[in-house]
């Protein structure tokens, strides 16, 4: 009986994989595909693979390590190593999804099918898409070879050039210190002037800083989007003794003569300078990644970002394709929260169109920003859509306070790791709620 059992196990299997990899085709076909392991795609396609079982849900995705990346800042500074913000990606997708180790190459939503950078086509009734966002190195001139041949050169957006800086702090004996916000799309936007913050600190515990000057370079025209903890910022750089320099762009880096050319933004001649530094940390340029720029023009954006409805995170022309987090144009800051809030209302409308009704889905913009400030304080800045504060904590959270810097540094890793892509988060409503007592949003 028990060999009976296990031939029909077997030849159903068969059947199953038949199905799937026709000779005729080349084609796989799941009922969702998610186009992604990040934080967004490994959350979505945990709650999609316990709503429909094992052989339903597909996520693509090439790398081999998962990262916590909000946690490359302190990498940068010293306190965590990346090695504490990375797990094999097999541990992190959900168990029962079939991982396609591969590259998108190409969306054609119009067959329903996505193209694998190995030539496999796979089709799907639905999909996520959930790329994250591209950093874009090439776009400042001379960057890779000032990363890659500067000791003093850094960036907390790559994880092994966040384990760089820190040593590239600790080289630094004085001199001019410069750090760059770029002029495009970034994700944690928060973290250019968090790492300088820290490395201020380090300096000045190091008998360094009284021998430097720190110029804070940023394409904004003002320290922060939130009004409320922008004036925060502003007392802090002061007090800090930082120069900053709004409306500027890093154009190139020379790390032979140890200088890079700032463009003035709002110049009407173009007007460009050439600036000695003895350290400097890049905020890379970043944007859409590739095979969304290359996609059918109905499937994004004209920056090539995933068009999606900014309430429910269904796309804006195809009813069976959804997306969050960075790769999307949903008006609110890219970063983790902001996808731990998303991912449950991207299931729930994923679920109403699978029952044949309209997703009712209400994102309300939340996304927060953990403004480290030192080595044990920082700024919890949590805000919505029009850049008004959506604070957790019943207290003024534009205070530096030690109490945030626990939570940044300790209980959202626990959080990400435990809950978010395990698909069990979504956001922090309902604390918001309760410690308000019921009169927050």
């Amino acid at each position: 009986m028990l060999k009976l059992t296990n031939a029909r196990q077997l030849r159903t299997l068969l059947v199953q994989i038949n199905r799937k990899y026709s000779s005729k085709t080349d084609t796989a076909h799941y009922k969702v595909v998610v186009a992604g392991g990040g934080a967004g795609g490994c959350a979505v396609a945990a709650r999609a693979v316990r709503a429909l079982g094992q052989g339903n849900v597909a996520v693509i995705e090439p790398a081999k390590t998962h990262y916590y990346q909000p946690l490359w800042t302190l990498v940068g500074a010293g306190i965590k190593k990346v090695e504490q913000t990375a797990r094999p990606m097999k541990d992190v997708l959900p168990k029962n999804c079939d991982h396609l180790a591969e590259k998108v190459a190409e969306f054609d939503p119009d067959r329903n099918t996505v193209t694998l950078g190995n030539g496999k086509k796979i089709s799907y009734d639905y999909l996520v898409v959930a790329l994250g966002i591209q950093i874009d190195l090439n776009k400042v001139e001379g960057l890779v070879d000032a990363l890659n041949n500067d000791p003093l050169v850094g960036s907390i957006y790559l994880p092994d050039m966040a384990s760089k800086t820190f040593t590239a702090m600790q080289n630094f004996k004085g001199g001019n210190a410069v750090f760059t916000f770029p002029n495009t799309p970034i994700k944690c936007a928060g973290a250019p002037q968090k790492i300088m913050y820290l490395a201020d600190e380090f300096w000045r515990k190091h008998g360094v800083r009284d021998k430097a000057e720190i110029n804070y370079f940023t394409s904004l025209g003002k320290m922060f989007g939130v009004d409320k903890y922008a004036a925060t910022l502003r007392e802090i750089v002061k007090r800090k003794d930082i120069h900053v320099n709004f409306r500027t762009s890093l154009k190139a880096v020379d790390h032979r003569k140890k200088t890079v050319t700032i463009e003035y933004l709002d110049s009407e001649t173009g007007e460009e300078q050439t600036h000695k530094y003895d350290f400097l940390h890049v905020a890379p340029p970043m944007s859409a990644p590739d095979q969304l720029k290359n996609a059918p023009s109905k499937f994004v954006d004209s920056a090539g970002f995933l068009d999606v409805n900014q309430l429910n995170m269904q796309h804006s022309n195809y009813e069976n394709v959804f997306g969050l987090g960075d790769c999307t144009n949903i008006p609110t800051a890219k970063t983790a929260a902001a996808v731990g809030a998303q991912n449950k209302i991207l299931f729930n409308s994923l679920q109403s169109v699978m029952a044949g009704t309209s997703p009712n889905g209400q994102y309300d913009g939340y996304t927060a920003c953990p403004l480290v400030t030192s080595y044990n304080k920082c700024v919890m800045a949590e805000f919505d859509f029009s850049c008004m504060p959506l604070e957790t904590f019943p207290v003024n959270q534009a205070k530096e306070r030690r109490s945030m810097y626990f939570f940044k540094k300790n209980v959202f890793p626990e959080i990400y790791w435990n809950l978010l892509v395990k698909g069990h988060w979504g956001g922090n409503k309902v604390f918001r709620k309760v410690l308000h007592l019921g009169m927050s949003k």
